[in-house]
């Protein structure tokens, strides 16, 4: 693990600029990283993402264990080769899967024993089976085992956790990452800011390459994810680069940002585009709403995308109410579009010292209450996207 692999190059109070640097290129900071879990962004291909200028994309090691497999992977060149992809990858440690999949878990000090609700087979990972399977996936940043516990544990279950997290992280560094990979450790302690700071200071002195923010949007009040992102990033190392796992909606982005967060990922783009909500200068916008039965208006006029160039609300509209999978499809590959764009309105802002400005947008867009259809939301001028 080296300190040179993230650089900050401006700040704009607490939000910074930088660059991440991976075996496949640099990655521009903050950025999102759209999710892969089974190594496909869902209803993208790689050509998509290329196209929509993606640096780097989330898939899960532990998913990715159970199918194909790992031995297949490996022997088709690595994750990289499989999926046909230049960019970066993150590959997710199976820790989540702790918490989203806590019926279907037996957890003790050594590891997890996780029965795949796929297939019924059963897969008792530990600290260092979770690093030897991203080794041989070949991904650019590996995700250390974590325990992300529930935000209504009690203080006595989180320092538990905690603890185990603690451990594991420490197994993780032992074993060690290929040279061309990066490993990251995942801070947690639930909705406790002393346990927050403990566990930040501890990982710090581990050294990794980047830290994550672990264990928040995951059912817990705005205020309170802001809170316990603050304590962790306030403990943290400046010179690494900073991840908090699983924020994708626009403003919280821009306000994690503002807490000094520089990486992303979230399937929120993706899964509200295939129940037909498009992400828009104005708002979220319903696609299934009857007024767009006739509209011929694209998705967003702000915006620059293939959809928005050469798709009518009115024909999304269609494809949605005859269930044609094609909808799904142009509404996900907009979202994302809009998300690097975001993104990069983000990191332009930072460098100009007007982030404050553009939060203050974006809050003003998507903080607002919807209406009872979920339409456009926000004022009629939007903000330029393009």
């Amino acid at each position: 693990m080296e300190d040179s692999k993230f650089e900050v190059v401006a700040v704009d109070g607490l939000a910074r600029l930088g660059y991440l640097k991976t075996g496949h290129g640099n990655v521009q900071t903050p950025v999102f990283m759209p999710v892969g879990t089974n190594a496909n962004v869902k209803l993208l291909s790689t050509r998509d993402l290329e196209e929509l200028q993606a640096e780097i994309i989330l898939s899960n090691s532990y998913h990715l264990a159970v199918k194909p497999g790992v031995d297949v992977i490996k022997s088709l060149g690595g994750l990289h080769s499989f999926m046909d992809w230049r960019g970066g990858i993150l590959t997710d440690s199976g820790g989540f899967q702790i918490f989203s999949l806590r019926k279907l878990i037996e957890v003790d000090d050594e590891g997890v024993l996780i029965t795949s609700p796929v297939d019924g087979s059963k897969l008792f990972l530990t600290p260092e089976l979770s690093i030897r399977i991203q080794r041989d996936l070949g991904s650019d940043i590996v995700m250390v085992l974590d325990q992300c516990g529930h935000p209504n544990s009690s203080y006595l279950e989180t320092k538990d956790a905690l603890r185990r997290t603690h451990a594991w992280a420490k197994r993780s560094v032992q074993v060690g990452v290929a040279d061309n990979q990066m490993l990251f450790g995942i801070a947690q302690g639930g909705m406790f800011s002393d346990l927050r700071r403990m566990s930040a200071q501890y990982l710090a002195g581990l050294n990794f390459d980047g830290y994550a923010v672990g264990g928040l949007s995951i059912g817990e009040p705005l205020d309170l994810t802001l809170e316990m992102t603050y304590e962790t990033t306030n403990n943290l190392p400046r010179d690494k680069a900073r991840y908090f796992m699983g924020g994708g909606s626009p403003d919280l982005i821009v306000q994690l940002v503002d807490l000094g967060v520089d990486m992303f990922d979230s399937v929120f783009p993706t899964r509200i585009a295939r129940h037909g909500t498009a992400l828009t200068s104005y708002g979220r916008l319903n696609v299934r709403s009857s007024k767009f039965k006739t509209d011929k208006s694209p998705i967003d006029m702000n915006c620059d995308c293939l959809v928005c160039r050469r798709f009518s609300r009115a024909y999304i509209h269609h494809l949605f109410d005859r269930k044609e999978v094609l909808g799904g499809t142009l509404l996900s590959f907009h979202n994302i579009r809009f998300m690097m764009n975001l993104m990069r309105r983000i990191r332009e802002s930072i460098l100009k010292g007007s982030f404050k400005l553009l939060k203050k947008e974006v809050l003003e867009l998507y903080e607002q209450k919807r209406d009872s259809n979920c339409d456009v939301v926000g004022n009629d001028r939007g903000f330029n996207t393009g």
